[in-house]
């Protein structure tokens, strides 16, 4: 296991500094320039057959971000349902919902339900293995993600360049809801949650109280981890959710589980059936990675727009498009096209079969929502034709559905990226649905 771990942190960390010269495909820009949501300049709008194109079907352009129309022929079909309502329980399949998002009654503390108990506690980079040192990306003083809005490589617009990032040591907080009903030295089932203390989980705890009380949902435990610190390209966030791979459930499984059984004095199921997984934006596609690279691990995930899209760094030659890949082709330069590669013209590699088409289907449970209004391009210097949030969760439903997969998707009305009121409304119903079928004592 040690060698295991050895090779496992070599690898990423020797990837990690193989950090391209600053070479500008999009001059650098000045200002605080944070997002963009509109078509990026110079991007291919119009050629489908070309390389990056970005499809704007069914997209009204006069919000930021643009509002898709859920009806786009592009997108597989899904059943719209009134106002309100949300899908019965365990349906499966596509759905629109909204416009209107009304908390759930189960997210609203009730007299007489017994309550869960939270503990918490801290960890950092200087105890880890897996994720030490962690990375720190410079940016311009009380402008989040600056120092990514700059450059791409001179022959890739997929391929973001990033200086600015550079060894550090993060700090998280990890708090473990424990419910009133678990016994003491019991194995219970629980839930692994992604950006930790995120105000879009306000209403776990008491979700989880009521869910459990009305016997929808087995008592578990849930152990919101918190991220490593700033967001995207060149981050420890996103190093540790946005990389296609299986190393953020290896320092879950290894590094912070031992920790919570310690900790909280509690005792975690080994069962994979009992075990979930849960994230928002880029912890939402971390936690599809965790089941899809380790399901003897993880077979429930649940994920609010989810970040299918290609911010993997560094970039991966094996992987191009990052967790776009999951669904669909490479969206670069391929077949006959030839690119330069340190000064030779050289054949670019063919775009390959998603991840998800390529294997045989495996046995994870995939609740997963997005909104009309979530992210479209928010960075206006990588125009790849892979940064479409709403796209990218259409096509995960449409090739999940191609392969046989257990899977909710909610196209949902009124609703931008993790929206709160969305979340509020759907939290509670998306949590039984990701729990069915495990016995319920």
């Amino acid at each position: 296991m040690n060698a295991l771990l050895a090779a496992l942190t070599g690898t990423l960390m020797s990837a990690a500094w193989l950090i391209p010269a600053a070479s500008a495909q999009t001059p650098a820009q000045t200002g605080c320039v944070t997002q963009n949501m509109a078509v990026p300049p110079g991007a291919n709008t119009t050629d489908k057959a070309a390389p990056f194109f970005i499809d704007t079907t069914g997209l009204d352009f006069k919000t930021a971000p643009p509002t898709r129309d859920p009806s786009n022929p592009n997108y597989p079909r899904a059943t719209e349902l009134p106002d309100g309502t949300l899908p019965p329980p365990g349906a499966e399949g596509n759905f629109i919902i909204g416009p209107t998002h009304t908390p759930a009654p189960e997210t609203i503390a009730k007299d007489g339900v017994l309550r869960g108990t939270i503990t918490s506690f801290t960890m950092s980079s200087k105890d880890s293995v897996i994720y030490n040192p962690g990375l720190i990306r410079d940016d311009i003083a009380g402008c989040s993600n600056s120092s990514i809005m700059a450059t791409t490589a001179p022959d890739d617009k997929s391929h973001m360049v990033v200086t600015s990032s550079h060894p550090g040591t993060w700090t998280r907080t990890v708090e473990v809801y424990i419910p009133a009903q678990y016994v003491r030295g019991t194995e219970l089932p629980f839930i692994v949650v992604g950006d930790g203390g995120s105000t879009a989980y306000k209403h776990l705890a008491t979700a989880l109280d009521n869910l459990i009380a009305q016997r929808r949902v087995p008592p578990m435990i849930a152990i919101q981890i918190g991220n490593g610190g700033q967001d995207a390209q060149g981050s420890q966030r996103g190093r540790e959710y946005d990389t296609v791979s299986g190393t953020y459930a290896q320092f879950v499984e290894r590094e912070v589980l031992p920790l919570v059984e310690q900790r909280a004095d509690i005792k975690l199921t080994k069962n994979p059936e009992g075990r979930a997984t849960m994230g928002l934006s880029s912890s939402g596609s971390a936690a599809f990675n965790m089941a899809w690279f380790h399901p003897e691990l993880y077979q429930r995930v649940l994920a609010f727009s989810p970040t299918m899209v290609n911010q993997q760094w560094p970039h991966d030659p094996s992987l191009r498009g990052g967790a776009w890949e999951y669904h669909s082709p490479w969206a670069g330069p391929a077949g006959p096209n030839l690119t330069v590669k340190a000064g030779v013209l050289t054949p670019s590699e063919p775009p390959g079969t998603p991840l998800i088409t390529a294997a045989p289907a495996k046995p994870i449970r995939f609740w997963f929502m997005v909104g009309d209004q979530d992210l479209f391009y928010p960075n206006p210097t990588i125009p790849d034709g892979m940064h479409d949030w709403t796209l990218s969760n259409q096509l995960m439903a449409k090739v999940l559905a191609d392969k046989g997969y257990h899977y909710q998707f909610l196209f949902v009305r009124n609703a931008k990226h993790v929206d709160r009121p969305a979340i509020a409304q759907l939290l509670p119903a998306a949590l039984e649905w990701l729990w069915k079928g495990y016995p319920i004592p």
